[in-house]
């Protein structure tokens, strides 16, 4: 995959989380950091706003799994 589609897809998936619902947007965190992930192994620099989605989307699934917990 490309460095061009590595950002694209990442562009795509920013965009579709934006328009989720909250269980949808836990659900395309992983893809969202993998993206990111293979950004920076390419060299290409992650946008701030991308760093930041994918660490409240972390934070919002850490969240939900103690939301879960019995008590």
């Amino acid at each position: 995959m490309t460095t061009a589609n590595i950002k694209k897809t990442a562009e795509i998936l920013e965009q579709d989380i934006a328009r989720a619902e909250p269980a949808a947007r836990l659900a395309l965190q992983p893809q969202f950091s993998q993206a990111l992930f293979r950004m920076a192994a390419h060299g290409e620099r992650v946008p701030v706003r991308m760093r930041s989605l994918d660490a409240r989307l972390m934070d919002e699934a850490i969240e939900a799994r103690f939301d879960n917990m019995p008590v």
